[in-house]
This record gives C-alpha cells, structure tokens and sequence, in this order.
C-alpha cells in the first residue's frame, strides 16, 4: 500500500512539474509577450525613480521617501498582471480555442493543471519583484529586511489573484471580451487603494482595505519599505478573497466553449 501510495505521489509531481514546465516554455516561446510583462514594470519604476528620486521622507508617503512607497505597489502591480489579468485572459482564450477542452481529455488532473499554472505565474511574478527592487536599489532605496513576511504576502497574494483569474474567467463569455472585463474590475481597485497616489481619506481606505489590493499593497509595504512584517488582517483578507475566488471556480468554470 505505501509502495502504491509512494508511486502515485511521485506521478502526480510528475505531472505537476510537465504542466509548470510547459507554461514556462509556452511563456518563453513568445518573446514579445515576455519581453513587455517585465519591462513594463521597469519602465514604470524608472520613470517614478527620474520623478521622485529626490522625493525624501514625508508624512503624504506615509513617513516613507515616495520610492520606498512606490516600489512595493509596482511590486504588487506586476504580481496582479502576473496572476490575474493574464492568466483570466489565458484561460478565456485557451477556451475558445479549444485548447482546454483537449486538455480535459488527457490524464492530466484538473488540479495539477491549475497548480502548474499558479507555480507559473508565482516564477513570472517574483522575476518581475526581482527587477522591480533592483531597479529601486539603483535609485537608493534599501533591500528589504522581512524576506520571510515578503515571501509569505507573495505566495499568498499570488494564489489569491490566481483564483480570482480564474474565477473572473469562468463569467468571461469570449476572449475578445476577456482584455475589457478583466481591467473594467482591475483598474478601479488598483486606484482606490493607493497604489499610485497613497489614500488618505479614511472612509475610502476602510472600504478599501476589505477589497483585495490594497492589502495585498499593505502587506507589501510592511514587509519591503517598513521593515515591520506583516499583518495578519491582511493576509487574512487576502486568503478570504482568494478562498471565494477557488468557490466561484470551482462552481462556475467550464472547459468546453460552448458550456459557457
């Protein structure tokens, strides 16, 4: 029995590690598409370093320079392209295509092929971080101290928007509408919670705290410019978000185009 038990676990990594594997060549094969998901951030955060380079601290940024408060938000940003604009535009296409529909057809557990995915987007988002803080480390801000707190808020908040993507996916009808509806729900929220100009009006910042990003920004924030970890109300948001995010998946998505 634990021989079985022992086979069967090292089949299913098995798969697990085919799936990461070709989402990453897939990911790799487009160059153009890899090309702009990290140079995007970049460039955001270089033009904020030539901007507020010689911004120093100040109560608006929260007792931060404005790049110790600007290089965590991009950071979180890039994992919110990373995790749940692409990948719920991914799917949508993989849908229409066919693409999934054959994958249903294969061995292939629907769990590993969505872990596969998350493990994806998890790589594509710390390369991003990665550059994002070594960009910032040129402008002068200090590499953070909390690695074990960021790492925890990353992993977190990247399964969170990865069940998110997939559960905005599962209501988009086509691709062509996926690009629209993904960044009709994504850019209001991105702006409420002070990603790009920190929230100072407290009735907002309540709301937005109960919404996904500006935890996930908070978390950031706390473990990367403010050296005091992170709190566990925001990363309890953020697993509650993401638990409702797998519920609606797990209800509402379909492999076949024409189920949708």
């Amino acid at each position: 029995m634990s021989t079985a038990t022992s086979r069967a676990s090292r089949r299913d990594l098995a798969l697990v590690w085919h799936q990461i594997r070709y989402e990453q060549l897939s990911f790799w094969r487009n160059p153009q598409s890899a090309f702009f998901t990290f140079v995007f951030p970049v460039v955001i955060i270089t033009l904020f370093g030539a901007m507020f380079g010689g911004v120093g601290r100040s109560s608006y940024f929260y007792g931060l320079s404005a790049l110790q408060y600007y290089v965590p938000t991009i950071a979180a940003v890039s994992v919110l392209g990373a995790c749940y604009s692409q990948l719920a535009i991914v799917l949508s296409t993989r849908r229409q295509n066919g693409m999934l529909k054959r994958v249903r057809a294969t061995p292939l557990p629907a769990w590993a092929y969505f872990l596969g995915l998350l493990a994806h987007c998890l790589v594509v988002s710390v390369v991003d971080i990665a550059l994002i803080v070594g960009v910032g480390r040129l402008f002068g801000v200090p590499l953070p101290t909390q690695w074990a707190a960021a790492g925890a808020a990353l992993v977190l908040g990247a399964a969170s928007f990865c069940a998110l993507g997939v559960a905005v996916a599962s209501v988009i009808r086509n691709a062509e509408a996926a690009p629209a509806v993904v960044q009709l729900v994504l850019f209001p929220l991105v702006f409420i919670s002070g990603t790009y100009l920190p929230i100072h009006s407290g009735v907002l910042d309540r709301i937005a705290g109960w919404l996904p990003v500006r935890p996930f920004n908070q978390a950031l924030l706390g473990s990367f410019a403010q050296h005091t970890g992170v709190d566990w109300k925001d990363l309890g948001v953020l697993l509650a978000w993401g638990a409702a995010g797998a519920l609606v998946a797990v209800w509402r998505f379909r492999w076949d185009p024409r189920a949708g």
